[in-house]
């Protein structure tokens, strides 16, 4: 008789925090395999903007390889040729290329 009792009772519901658990632990995932990683690329990008200086060879995000002759607070003037000078936006600045580094295409 005991028998029957027990199996009519309902089963206990687990606690709440077990429900949420797994999208906690997705949230740990992304924040660590993609959020992370991203926001240190941009710390990264953010102190080589920062840190330009008269001379460096730079490439902007739209392809131009040019060395900077003048640095604002907010712009680049950089020299593309012999004779050819444009200003750009700091923060479009792709990349500084090390001293020795690899020539431009045309070059």
């Amino acid at each position: 008789m005991l028998d029957i009792l027990a199996a009519a009772t309902p089963a206990a519901a687990p606690p709440v925090w077990i429900s949420w658990l797994p999208i906690v632990g997705m949230i740990a995932i992304f924040w660590f395999l993609l959020i992370r990683p991203q926001m240190r690329q941009q710390k990264a990008h953010r102190e080589k903007v920062a840190g330009l200086k008269k001379g460096d060879q730079v490439v902007t995000a739209g392809g131009l390889v040019g060395k900077v002759v003048k640095v604002d607070e907010h712009y680049v003037d950089l020299e593309l040729g012999q004779g050819v000078r444009v200003k750009a936006v700091k923060a479009t600045i792709g990349d500084v290329i090390p001293p020795g580094g690899t020539a431009a295409a045309n070059d």
